[in-house]
């Protein structure tokens, strides 16, 4: 029986990194295509390096309107998405459409509630998920079925153990531990004083947020007691901003997500238009040996 392995890619994630990390890359026309010629490489990489039988592009959506309500300056810090990038994504989304790899957009969702919806469908579909990406709050998906993996590709799984190497914790505890440390990348604020090391002792000395609060008279250190007394509010309010959804409706036909060979006439003019030389002689070469 052939092992079936599925891989999701933050591609929000992949667009972002390939964008800022090949720079000054232009049509001779002037157009930029640093950001679809780094996402297309970083695809392939994925693909060579884990062999996936079945694969999904998840892109962000917008911030959703329940997250946003908790905590009105979620993610309110980070600065609009350049121009450069955001006209470079509707020719990310054709070059999907040509290779025939599949992808998603959930308007007002975040890529990784999609993720954690997708993936625990796909519990009992797939011997193995691996996600493709940067952010830790997925770490709270790993268990013996579900790995993170690096969106440049190179070889390297991040396991149970691995984040408990990183946080403290294992992955069942990432979202207390989250919630009291809270998350500068996406504004949110944490207990003042209780840092990565001193959220993880708490979660092992009391095994999660509930034990903690109710016995919050054990915690030695006065300071920090005093300071999670007085942020209970807060961390529930962080745990539910930090806990991905997993029951959106977004189940894709298992089918769709096969690996396919995208037609080399569809690539080609492509690659052309983009000026992608090698890729394009690449194409001509594979189709004529075909």
């Amino acid at each position: 029986m052939n092992t079936r392995k599925l891989v999701l890619v933050d591609g929000t994630a992949v667009l972002y990194r390939s964008f800022y990390a090949i720079r000054e890359l232009s049509t001779n026309a002037g157009k930029p295509t640093n950001a679809v010629f780094g996402f297309i490489r970083m695809l392939r990489q994925l693909k060579d390096v884990w062999t996936p039988t079945h694969w999904l592009v998840v892109f962000d959506g917008g911030l959703p309107k329940e997250r946003k309500a908790l905590l009105e300056s979620y993610k309110a810090q980070r600065p609009a998405m350049p121009d450069a990038l955001k006209e470079q994504i509707p020719h990310v989304e054709d070059y999907l459409g040509r290779a025939e790899i599949p992808w998603v957009k959930m308007s007002g969702e975040e890529a990784d509630d999609v993720i954690a919806s997708i993936v625990d469908k796909a519990r009992n579909e797939f011997d193995s998920t691996l996600i493709a990406t940067s952010d830790k709050d997925i770490f709270q998906l790993i268990d013996d079925k579900v790995k993170i993996i690096p969106t440049a590709g190179k070889d390297g799984l991040l396991d149970a153990d691995g984040v408990k190497v990183k946080t403290g914790v294992y992955p069942s505890s990432i979202v207390d531990w989250l919630s009291l440390v809270g998350d500068s990348s996406d504004n949110i604020p944490g207990v003042p004083g209780v840092g990565p090391k001193t959220a993880a002792k708490l979660i092992e000395q009391f095994g999660c947020l509930d034990e903690l609060f109710a016995k919050i008279g054990l915690v030695e250190n006065s300071r920090i007691r005093a300071a999670l007394d007085q942020c209970r509010a807060l961390v529930t309010r962080n745990r539910a901003i930090v806990a991905l959804r997993r029951d959106l409706d977004c189940l894709p036909e298992w089918g769709k997500l096969e690996m396919r060979k995208p037609a080399a006439g569809k690539l080609l003019p492509f690659f052309e238009a983009m000026e992608f030389h090698a890729m394009a002689k690449e194409i001509k070469e594979m189709d004529f040996f075909l």
